[in-house]
C-alpha cells in the first residue's frame, strides 16, 4: 500500500524518511528527532488522507505523546471510511486521551498526556467480514444468520444491514439465549441502487459489486477511488473479474459503474484474487450463480479469515 501521507506527517513532526527504493513505499528508514522541543502550543501537521482513514488513525495514535499535543488537517476533499477515524477518537478517549473532532473542517485535536490503559477492553468482531456471508442470502435466496451482532457500533460494517435493505433483503436482529443475530433472508431478486455513495465503508464494496451483479439495474458505487490504492487495485480488479465472467463493469473516476446483464448470459472462468483476500471473497460470491465458476489462491482469505474455506462450505451444507 502506498504510505506517503502518513511519513509525510512524521516528516512534519521532525522525523527524518529515508527511501530505499520509490517513494511513499516500503522499504524505508525512519530517524525519529533526537528531542521533540518543548512548547505548549499543538504541533499543527497537514495531510492528504484521501487515499486511506489509517494515515489519520496511524497520527491521531500518537497525538498524546508530543509535546504541546497534535493539530491533524486532512486537506483533501473527501474523507474515507470515517467510520474507522471516529472509532480511533472513541478508542483514545476510552484511554484517558483529550482528543475531538471537526469533521467540517477535516480537523482533529489531541491534546498531551498520560495514556491511561483500560482495565478491559472488548473488541468487536469484524464486521465487514460479514459481508460475503450475509450478502450469500441475496445472492442465493435464503437466510444467513451472523451472531454476535453488536448493538451499537462505529465500525463501517454497521452500515452493511441498511445496504442490503436496499438491495431487497429483509433483515432483522433477533436474539437466543443472551446472543444478538443479524439474520439476513433473499429471494434471489436484487434491487439495483443507481447512485451509489460508499465513502464512509469502502472496504465492503467488494461484496456488493458480488451482490449488485445480479441486480435487476445499474448501479454506480461512488466515494471509493481510494480502493485503487488497496491490497491491490480493487477498482481495476473488479472490472477485469467481472468481464471474466461476461458481465459488464466500468470503472468511474471515483468508483464503479456495474450493468447487469441476463444472469444466462455469465460463464464460469477462473477468477483472479491478486493476493487480496476480499477479491477471494468477492469471487466465492460470484460461484453462488456460476456453477463451475473457479477461485484461484481462496487462501489468500487467511489474512483476515484463516477458515474461510470450511465456514464458507459450511454455510452452504
Amino acid at each position: 500500500r502506498p504510505m506517503k501521507p502518513v511519513l509525510d506527517g512524521l516528516e512534519q513532526l521532525g522525523a527524518t524518511v529515508e527511501y530505499h527504493g520509490e517513494e511513499g513505499r516500503l522499504p524505508f528508514t525512519i530517524t525519529p528527532p533526537e528531542a521533540f522541543a518543548e512548547r505548549t502550543a499543538p504541533s499543527v501537521v497537514s495531510i492528504d488522507s484521501s487515499g486511506s482513514s489509517q494515515f489519520i488513525s496511524g497520527l491521531l495514535l500518537i497525538g498524546a505523546r508530543i509535546p504541546g499535543g497534535l493539530e491533524l488537517r486532512h486537506t483533501g476533499e473527501k474523507t474515507p471510511s470515517l467510520p474507522h477515524i471516529r472509532m480511533t477518537v472513541a478508542d483514545l478517549k476510552g484511554s484517558g486521551v483529550d482528543a475531538s473532532a471537526d469533521e467540517e473542517r477535516h480537523t482533529w485535536h489531541v491534546r498531551s498526556g498520560d495514556v491511561q490503559l483500560p482495565e478491559r477492553v472488548t473488541v468487536e468482531p469484524d464486521l465487514s467480514n460479514a459481508a460475503p456471508f450475509l450478502g450469500a442470502a441475496l445472492i442465493a435466496g435464503g437466510t444467513v444468520r451472523v451472531p454476535h451482532w453488536p448493538e451499537n457500533t462505529t465500525q463501517p460494517g454497521g452500515l452493511l444491514p441498511g445496504y442490503l435493505r436496499r438491495m431487497g433483503a429483509k433483515v432483522s436482529f433477533p436474539e437466543e439465549n443472551g446472543i444478538r443475530y443479524c439474520e439476513v433472508t433473499g429471494d434471489g431478486t436484487i434491487n439495483g441502487l443507481g447512485d451509489f455513495d460508499l465513502t464512509a465503508a469502502g472496504e465492503i464494496a467488494p461484496s456488493l459489486a458480488a451482490v449488485l451483479v445480479f441486480a435487476d439495474k445499474p448501479t454506480n458505487m461512488v466515494g471509493i477511488g481510494h480502493l485503487r490504492g488497496h491490497e491491490t487495485n480493487r477498482l481495476e480488479a473488479l472490472v477485469n473479474e467481472i468481464t471474466r465472467i461476461g458481465g459488464e463493469a466500468r470503472e468511474l473516476p471515483d468508483g464503479l459503474e456495474i450493468v447487469p446483464v441476463p444472469a444466462e448470459t455469465l460463464k464460469p472462468a477462473a477468477m483472479e484474487t491478486y493476493a487480496d483476500h476480499r477479491m477471494a471473497t468477492f469471487a466465492a460470491m460470484l460461484g453462488l450463480r456460476i456453477k463451475g465458476l473457479q477461485v484461484r489462491n481462496v487462501a489468500t482469505t487467511a489474512k483476515t479469515l484463516p477458515d474461510f474455506v470450511n465456514m464458507w462450505t459450511g454455510m452452504l451444507a
